[in-house]
C-alpha cells in the first residue's frame, strides 16, 4: 500500500473510532463509507476486519460490570448464535436489495421516533425470554445482511443501562455478531492477504475510541442521547444507501 493511502486510511480510522468511542458503534460505517474515496473497495472490506473485532472486544473489556454484563445478556448472545445457524435467509454475498433497504428503514425509523421520545419498553419479567427472541432475530439479519444493530441495539436501550453499560453491551454484542457472520461467510483470500494492513489499522482506531471516550465523558445524558440516536439514523439511512447504489 502506498504511504500516501496508509495515512489516508489512518486518518479514517481515526474519525471511525472516535465515533465509536462516543457512541458505542458506527466503525465500519463510517470506515466503509470513506475509504473506498482512495482504496479499492475489496481492500477497504479487508482493513476492517482486525478493527472491528478488536476494538469490539477493547469495548467490552473496558466496560464495568463485564460478569454482570455476560450474565445479563446471555440469552440474548446465545440467541445470535443460534439464529445464525438456523437462519432460513439467504447468506450476506447473496442478500436482496430489498432485505437491506427494509433493514435500513427500520434502523433510521427507530432512531428518529426515540429521538422525539419513544423507545422500546423495559422487558421487565419478560427479559428472560424477550433477550433470546432477540439475539434470534438479529442472529438471522446479521448473517443474510451484514447489519448488527437490529433489534439488537432497540433491545439493549431498553434495558435501562446506562451510558458506559451500554457501550459494553454494544462491544460484547457486536464481537458475537463479528465472529458468527465471518464464519457464515468462510475465509476469504482477499481478507487473509490484507491481514498485516488490516492490523496496522488498530493502533488508529484505538486512538480514535480513547478520543471519543475521553469526549463521551464529557458529554451529558441527553447529549449522549443525540449522539447515539444521530449515528443509528446515520447507520440506517447508509444501509439504504450502499444497497440502492448496488443495484
Amino acid at each position: 500500500m502506498p504511504v500516501s493511502a496508509f495515512l489516508f486510511a489512518a486518518l479514517v480510522f481515526v474519525l471511525a473510532g472516535m465515533v465509536k468511542g462516543i457512541t458505542g458503534m458506527g466503525l465500519p460505517t463510517v470506515a466503509i463509507a470513506l475509504l473506498p474515496i482512495l482504496l479499492p473497495t475489496g481492500l477497504a472490506a479487508s482493513l476492517l476486519v482486525m478493527p472491528s473485532l478488536l476494538t469490539n472486544i477493547w469495548q467490552f473489556v473496558r466496560s464495568p460490570r463485564c460478569t454482570a454484563l455476560i450474565k445479563r445478556l446471555a440469552g440474548l448472545l446465545a440467541g445470535v448464535v443460534f439464529g445464525a445457524v438456523l437462519s432460513p435467509l439467504p447468506n450476506v454475498s447473496s442478500a436482496s436489495t430489498q432485505t437491506l433497504v427494509l433493514l435500513g428503514l427500520a434502523l433510521t425509523f427507530y432512531g428518529v421516533v426515540a429521538l422525539v421520545g419513544w423507545r422500546l419498553p423495559h422487558p421487565g419479567r419478560h427479559e428472560w425470554w424477550a433477550g433470546p427472541l432477540a439475539g434470534v432475530a438479529t442472529g438471522a439479519l446479521t448473517v443474510a445482511s451484514g447489519v448488527f444493530v437490529v433489534p439488537s441495539v432497540p433491545y439493549l436501550q431498553s434495558l435501562g443501562l446506562d451510558k458506559a453499560e451500554l457501550v459494553g453491551a454494544l462491544g460484547l454484542t457486536f464481537t458475537v455478531c463479528t465472529v458468527v457472520l465471518w464464519f457464515s461467510l468462510g475465509v476469504s483470500p482477499t481478507l487473509s492477504a490484507n491481514a498485516l494492513w488490516s492490523l496496522l489499522m488498530l493502533g488508529p482506531a484505538l486512538l480514535g475510541m480513547w478520543i471519543g471516550a475521553a469526549l463521551r465523558g464529557r458529554l451529558s445524558d441527553l447529549m449522549f442521547k443525540r449522539c447515539f440516536l444521530g449515528t443509528l439514523i446515520m447507520l440506517g439511512v447508509y444501509t439504504v444507501m450502499r444497497a440502492i447504489g448496488s443495484t
